[in-house]
């Protein structure tokens, strides 16, 4: 693995994990830069293939729906729709006629780079009110107990805990899938990204699924094998979807990478793409199916 991956991927850790610590608008921040880092490549993807979307329009909308999220949750979904009916109007009156494929491109980077990657916000942000002890909605523990200890885990913000553990699963289904894949992977997974095995997603998701197992265990979550499981399995094939979503979007649009932005590693969207549906199913496991699991 070239250094340059292996530095730029490290940096990349490293500034995701403070700014998820911080919480707030910190997260929210950052994620916004993320945000307009990859709807910039996906509009270069798109354009590639002769389409003209709402660009402007639809990073705009984004970067509010971000805003909102921080503000108050509860009304994120209301964006969807009023910026949908933005985009149209926009396009409505451009000099040249939109297509189907102009509108259809601009909704899908409004749904897919805008709308989905929003839920790690409004993951993030659950119990932020409660513990932010920093200015802009910041947190910061006043003691590191509770990431070592066990008994006090419970101790941390759930939004903080369950963004942690996502990731963690996130990155154990990436480097065990990339690690067996390469040295032992003989059955292609897919023709869409020629490179994935069969064995990688396998063992990708089961890396996902321990990681679960154990953050299940340690966070005292209800019913936590049961719960582990479920949760590592989510993620590990919302992982592999996310990424096999992105590499159909770059063998459409003929390139191999969505940027080349960082070393080693490509554009945003090739780093972020196992991100993006995790999130949204993520959360309302959080929000929704752990409180019937603990009934």
């Amino acid at each position: 693995m070239p250094w340059s991956r292996i530095i730029s991927g490290i940096i990349a850790i490293a500034l995701a994990l403070s700014a998820t610590l911080l919480g707030g608008w910190y997260f929210t921040i950052m994620f916004a830069v993320v945000v307009f880092l990859g709807q910039q490549e996906y509009f270069n993807l798109v354009r590639a293939r002769g389409i003209a979307p709402a660009a402007k329009t639809t990073m705009a909308a984004s970067q509010v729906l971000l805003i909102i999220c921080t503000l108050d949750g509860s009304l994120a979904d209301a964006v969807m729709p009023i910026a949908g009916t933005l985009i149209c109007f926009y396009l409505l009156f451009q000099p040249k006629f939109a297509t189907i494929a102009d509108i259809s491109a601009s909704i899908m980077g409004l749904f897919y780079v805008g709308y989905l990657p929003s839920y790690w916000v409004r993951l993030r942000a659950i119990d932020t009110a409660a513990f932010s002890n920093l200015p802009f909605g910041g947190y910061w523990p006043t003691t590191w107990a509770g990431f070592w200890e066990k008994a006090n885990s419970t101790s941390l913000p759930q939004g903080l805990t369950a963004t942690l553990l996502t990731l963690l699963c996130i990155w154990a289904a990436d480097i065990g899938a990339y690690t067996i894949g390469k040295f032992f992977g003989k059955t292609r997974l897919s023709e869409i990204s020629p490179k994935k095995t069969v064995e990688g997603a396998v063992f990708g998701i089961t890396s996902s699924v321990a990681v679960a197992l154990a953050g299940a265990y340690y966070l005292h979550l209800p019913k936590s094998l049961f719960t582990g499981l479920a949760l590592g399995l989510l993620i590990g094939i919302a992982s592999l979807l996310g990424d096999l979503t992105e590499s159909m979007l770059k063998r459409d649009a003929g390139v191999k990478d969505s940027g080349q932005l960082i070393p080693g590693h490509g554009g945003i969207l090739d780093r972020t793409d196992s991100y993006i549906f995790t999130a949204p199913l993520v959360y309302y496991f959080v929000t929704l199916i752990l409180p019937l699991i603990a009934q």
